[in-house]
């Protein structure tokens, strides 16, 4: 059986709602007018929490990387330039808090670097996200966890050895770990759902599945598989410019996976 913990006075487990949290990442384009009407559709589909990416673009960018051109909707810039276009700062992660607070939905983000997690601490997030990318970082998850908020860790890329050495460096009463497949969009037969089976039998702690998957439907499944915690990215509209939109859900089907998910709870039963 699964512990259990608590983000933002929600209770994460077995036998618990399960937390849903609308990926709105770096689907904003840097816009905060999108970041807005993001928020705005997670809380009318009644998701529990938003989430967004914060990164240094200096220290995420590989050096070989940062002087590189890229056409991008504001013209053709380096790839260090556009990192900084669509990342937000101070001011605009204030507004967001400040916006959330408002609408009363739970915000986090996903940590690349120390400097971020820093600055994020300003807002007292309710947790931080370790993204998949980030689980061999151990300095940065162990800057993470010194916060003393629970963790969420994805798991995308990884080897079994890699996800022990990750899932040691955090604290066994404050931490999630998601099975993720790192491919956006992700092919249905590289989605590998059964993950999330043995990662419950492993780890004794909630267990969350974060999809980049095209459709409902396996993400409803991973629910029925036990997941205790569901996180898909969100977009105004999938044919917007960006990296991660393809894969990501739309208002009407982010409406109908919490209403669907709601419903699989219901009819769960207790087994007797």
């Amino acid at each position: 059986m699964a512990k259990y913990i608590n983000i933002g006075g929600k209770e994460v487990g077995d036998e618990c709602p399960c937390y849903i949290v609308a990926e709105i990442g770096i689907n904003h384009n840097g816009k905060m007018e999108n970041a807005k009407l993001l928020i705005d559709i997670a809380v009318r589909a009644g998701c529990d929490a938003v989430k967004f990416q914060k990164r240094t673009p200096e220290l995420c960018v590989p050096m070989k990387q940062q002087t590189q051109q890229k056409d991008t909707p504001w013209g053709t810039m380096t790839y260090l330039e556009y990192r900084h276009k669509v990342e937000f700062g101070l001011e605009e992660y204030a507004e967001i808090d400040r916006f959330c607070k408002e609408k009363n939905i739970a915000w986090f983000a996903s940590c690349w670097d120390e400097p971020s997690v820093d600055l994020l601490e300003q807002f007292d997030p309710p947790c931080y996200k370790i993204p998949s990318a980030a689980l061999t970082a151990d300095n940065l998850i162990k800057h993470v966890v010194s916060r003393g908020q629970p963790v969420i860790l994805s798991t995308g890329m990884s080897t079994d050895e890699e996800i022990d050495r990750a899932v040691d460096l955090l604290d066994d009463e404050k931490q999630v770990i998601c099975h993720a497949t790192s491919t956006y969009p992700c092919p249905l037969e590289e989605l590998n759902l059964r993950m999330i089976r043995t990662l419950r039998d492993r780890f004794d702690c909630p267990i969350g599945y974060s999809g980049h998957e095209v459709g409902l439907p396996t993400t409803l499944a991973a629910v029925a598989m036990g997941a205790n915690l569901v996180e898909r990215h969100i977009t105004l509209d999938r044919l917007m410019w960006g990296t991660d939109q393809a894969a990501s859900v739309e208002p009407v089907g982010l409406s109908s996976l919490v209403r669907h998910i709601r419903s699989i709870e219901a009819a769960m039963g207790d087994g007797i």
